[in-house]
């Protein structure tokens, strides 16, 4: 009841200054585990992700300062959000986020590891990759937002900022031997990023722009 009633009232406040195309949502499987990676441009991204795929179960690493903020560390611990210490390498938050796959959970993960702010794609950390390789068995949908980066200054001037939602096609992990050494967890890494990218427009793609890296490198598309 407290999910519910927390997850519509998030949602009903979002698009009070928000258009929110979420059409592409549609995507999402209706069950099965599923890790959903992103881009990462501010305290939105999460709630409205959450709040638009429930009452699918959805979870994410969240990084441990969430909870320094009383208001949040409510919302995250309503949502089951998984605090890391992006310091380190948090084994303990990889760990609990192995065991919300195998629980058949939607697992969001923003491989950038902070905002961007301006919407601009920064270099994914390897993390993710690790996370997929991991769960080899597990699919990984593609996510990006964008034209949300400036909805504080529409807020000053009382107007909705429209934020635009897409969903790409699900792939698997595939290294073809290659060895899980650091070299090859980036190259999977912003094999995943790229991804990403190509469902943005082209000013948001940052460090990904059309060409930057490989595109497909141990990459096995499901459709």
């Amino acid at each position: 009841m407290v999910k519910w009633l927390v997850n519509n009232i998030v949602k009903f406040i979002s698009h009070l200054f928000l258009k929110i195309d979420a059409s592409e949502l549609e995507k999402f499987p209706d069950k099965g585990p599923l890790l959903s990676v992103a881009n990462h441009i501010n305290f939105l991204d999460a709630p409205i992700i959450i709040t638009h795929l429930y009452p699918r179960p959805t979870t994410g690493l969240v990084k441990q300062e969430t909870w320094d903020n009383p208001l949040f560390a409510f919302l995250f611990n309503v949502w089951g959000g998984i605090p890391i210490d992006r310091e380190i390498a948090d084994f303990k938050a990889f760990k609990e986020a192995k065991k919300a796959l195998d629980a058949g959970k939607i697992l969001a993960v923003a491989p950038e590891g902070t905002r961007s702010e301006d919407g601009r794609m920064l270099r994914g950390k390897s993390g993710v990759a690790m996370l997929a390789v991991q769960s080899a068995d597990i699919p990984i949908l593609p996510m990006a937002y964008y034209g949300h980066e400036h909805f504080k200054d529409n807020l000053k001037r009382l107007k909705r900022t429209r934020m635009t939602i897409r969903v790409g096609e699900p792939f698997k992990i595939n290294l073809q031997g290659a060895p899980k050494n650091k070299e090859t967890l980036q190259i999977v890494t912003d094999s995943i990023m790229m991804e990403i990218a190509q469902l943005l427009p082209e000013a948001y793609r940052g460090e990904y722009s059309e060409g930057a890296y490989a595109r497909g490198k141990f990459i096995e598309y499901l459709n």
